[in-house]
């Protein structure tokens, strides 16, 4: 058989030849010939390769770019938003890609099961369920790494031989929030030990499928000058730095503007650092997660009035009339995007739009709806805080 070669990645980093088969771990540009069991082999390697910084690479699944150069990674993740720009018809400045440094991932969910010896902590493998102990990680926050005896004594008190627990795993100011899901339930002799193992591993609190089960202290973030404890297992930006670049961009967006409303705001992560100069009306479809909001809002000092209000987006968008008086909007919708709620927003003649996303194609087509109403797409952020990953953030300012 004659050697292949890779001409593009797909949009989960895989290599794809020009009759479409896919080979992870290739770049374009390079000659390949298959092994015996499908796999590729490297002919002639693309001047991007690198040899990859982690030992775990291979196995564990939770990176997929560690053998292209840093360069090769944000060039090609820029890429992603061009692309997906340019078949809307839509251009636009694309500022520099802004990285997220290694060992700055505050938020993970692990994966725990017991074995013979004990317990097994780590990621699942590339599209297996096989479980890969990853204790050199070079993504996650050494706070996360120090936690694995922790999570093996929780895993052999949560798990039966058969089955497998899950932590979400927060860093917060005052220690670990983690919530295991997947587990057994807990009778009173459990509980009794999990207080001891919270105590002893000095964690912030510990949760069961979402309801706390021992706390040691509230486990605060901190939105601006607000400080907000989310609910168990609630999402955060992955890495403390995208965050910041996030609400640097959201401020800029939003500018001077006095009334702002803030759709899928979550428990206040843009909400409350723009509170410090703007009233803002917060919507957001989960209850726990307005409750944090508001609770941080109130106990905080020096912010404007914030009304923070539960309601689903999808099912009940907010309709263009009801953006009335409104200098400005921050959307940050799950990866699906907001399609609904962008056609009301396109309405409503808003001078001001932050649009924050985690899905460059759903982005594209909402700024498609945007610039076809009359929005201008101003410039877009991109902002890698999923290192070595296929996923790819960003932040944009849209005006009238």
């Amino acid at each position: 058989m004659s050697n292949l070669e890779i001409e593009r990645l797909n949009l989960t980093a895989d290599g794809l030849t020009a009759d479409g088969r896919s080979f992870e771990r290739t770049l374009p540009g390079e000659e390949i010939t298959l092994a015996p069991d499908g796999t590729a082999r490297i002919v002639t390697p693309s001047t991007d390769r690198v040899a990859a910084p982690c030992r775990h690479f291979k196995s564990c699944g939770g990176c997929a770019l560690q053998h292209a150069s840093d360069a090769f990674v944000a060039s090609w993740k820029t890429q992603l938003i061009e692309t997906g720009l340019a078949a809307r018809g839509i251009e636009t400045e694309i500022r520099p890609i802004k990285t997220s440094p290694a060992q700055s991932r505050r938020r993970a969910v692990l994966h725990g099961k017991r074995t013979k010896k004990g317990a097994q902590i780590g990621f699942h493998g590339r599209r297996s369920d096989a479980l890969i102990e990853v204790p050199s990680c070079l993504l996650l926050d050494p706070n996360i790494l120090d936690a694995q005896p922790m999570l093996e004594a929780l895993t052999e008190i949560a798990a039966s031989r058969k089955s497998e627990v899950s932590f979400t795993v927060n860093v917060s100011q005052d220690g670990l929030d983690i919530d295991v899901t997947g587990g057994k339930d807990l009778d009173p002799r459990d509980i009794a030990q999990l207080s001891a193992l919270v105590e002893t591993h000095q964690v912030a609190r510990l949760s069961w499928a979402g309801d706390a089960v021992a706390t040691r202290i509230p486990p605060a973030q901190f939105f601006g000058d607000a400080r907000v404890v989310p609910p168990p297992g609630a999402f955060l930006q992955a890495t403390a730095h995208a965050e910041t670049e996030l609400q640097k961009c959201v401020a800029e967006a939003i500018g001077s503007a006095k009334q702002v409303v803030d759709l899928f705001s979550g428990c206040g992560t843009f909400t409350l650092p723009a509170a410090k100069t703007a009233e803002v009306w917060a919507l957001e479809g989960e209850d726990d997660l307005i409750a944090a909001l508001d609770t941080g809002w109130r106990q905080a000092s020096g912010l404007k009035k914030v009304t923070a209000v539960t309601r689903d987006l999808f099912r009940r968008p907010v309709l263009a009339s009801e953006f009335k008086g409104t200098d400005a909007v921050i959307i940050d919708p799950p990866r699906a995007g907001a399609e609904a709620q962008t056609h009301e927003l396109a309405g409503s003649n808003v001078p001001r739009i932050a649009s924050v996303s985690c899905n460059p194609v759903s982005f594209a087509r909402d700024a498609e709806i945007l610039t076809q109403a009359g929005y201008r797409l101003d410039w877009v952020q991109p902002i890698d805080q999923f290192r070595w990953s296929s996923h790819v953030e960003l932040a944009a300012q849209f005006s009238l």
